[in-house]
């Protein structure tokens, strides 16, 4: 006859697939009756109507069945609002100091911290962004993008995501697409609304985006800055003294010109500049030759301006390249160079 302790143990091992922990150890599973190799047991979520209810479901009754279960009777409740306060409580514990900081915000939290500016819009910055985020997930790393670019959020729309994040009373739990966890203000603007916000309130959400998302473990967090140098560039250079730049521009002479200014802003906030990656290079024609669509020079011109380097020389991508919006594929000529520049950056021990 299975045990109680039998069955706990088994269950130890089954993780709410948002919060990434036991559902034991967050006091989840509740009332289990034994008859036999029967097993009734309730599982209590976080709140009402889980979207991955069927896959906590399909968990339990595996473990269970593994441990000489016949069959396997499951119920769901959810929480009371005290036992997510204390959840809450719990999390935020887990992930900030005693003061109240994101425990990743620590120099020795081994968090690396990219962001992603430009001078002027239009230029690909976000595209870089996701392309660069995904090329590293796909290589093992655990990576967070935070698109802190509040008025012109893109990024849930370029990864495909239609879901709002969960919220667990004031804490975030992050959309994961493509293997990045995802925090943008898109999830919280209906029906693609425009954000009207002046400085402090832009502080207060990039604060928010920091402190109340659960990013859990993280080897790095990309940060999509709007394009300038305005309120979000200054207070993310503020919180986030060691992060680590990366600027994006075109070929033309007047795109490198506007991001040299992005580029003199972070070596006044004393952010290392990666270097420059160059964005819609060339248009690469059938026969091999390279079309340059918005003339050749900008990377180079803003590199020795910042007394940096390209790091990198991003084509116009194909129709074939990508699986429908932004994200190109892995072994297209676009995905093989975002490939290599998160190769170079992890060479380079930008990235660890």
């Amino acid at each position: 006859m299975l045990t109680h302790e039998q069955i706990m143990s088994a269950l130890k091992h089954v993780q709410d697939p948002e919060l990434h922990k036991s559902i034991v150890d967050l006091n989840m599973v509740r009332n289990i009756q034994i008859d036999g190799t029967h097993i009734q047991l309730e599982v209590i979520l976080t709140i009402q109507g889980c979207p991955l209810k069927a896959k906590i479901q399909e968990d339990v009754e595996k473990s269970l069945r593994n441990i000489g279960a016949s069959t396997v009777s499951l119920t769901f409740g959810s929480m009371t609002p005290e036992e997510r306060a204390e959840l809450t409580q719990m999390l935020k514990k887990s992930s900030t100091t005693k003061t109240g900081m994101p425990n990743m915000l620590r120099p020795d939290s081994g968090v690396k911290f990219i962001t992603v500016t430009s001078g002027k819009g239009g230029v690909g910055k976000s595209t870089v962004t996701v392309n660069l985020a995904i090329a590293l997930a796909r290589m093992g790393k655990k990576v967070g993008i935070l698109d802190a670019d509040i008025y012109g959020f893109s990024i849930p729309a370029m990864m495909g995501v239609i879901q709002r994040p969960t919220m667990i009373d004031q804490t975030v739990i992050p959309v994961i697409s493509h293997g990045v966890k995802i925090m943008s203000m898109g999830f919280f603007a209906d029906n693609n609304n425009p954000v009207m916000w002046r400085g402090p309130m832009l502080n207060k959400w990039i604060q928010n985006f920091l402190a109340n998302t659960l990013w859990g473990e993280l080897d790095y967090l990309l940060l999509d800055l709007p394009p300038g140098t305005g309120d979000v560039a200054i207070d993310v250079a503020a919180m986030i003294p060691q992060a680590e730049e990366i600027i994006v521009t075109t070929p033309h002479n007047v795109a490198s010109f506007v991001a040299s200014r992005a580029g003199a802003m972070a070596k006044h906030t004393k952010h290392e500049i990666v270097g420059i990656v160059e964005n819609m290079a060339f248009y690469e024609e059938q026969d091999g030759t390279k079309n340059y669509l918005f003339g050749k020079g900008g990377g180079d011109m803003l590199a020795e301006i910042l007394q940096s380097e390209v790091i990198a020389r991003i084509p116009f991508a194909k129709r074939d390249e990508n699986k429908g919006l932004n994200v190109y594929d892995e072994d297209s000529l676009t995905g093989e160079m975002f490939t290599s520049l998160a190769e170079d950056l992890i060479h380079r021990k930008i990235v660890s």
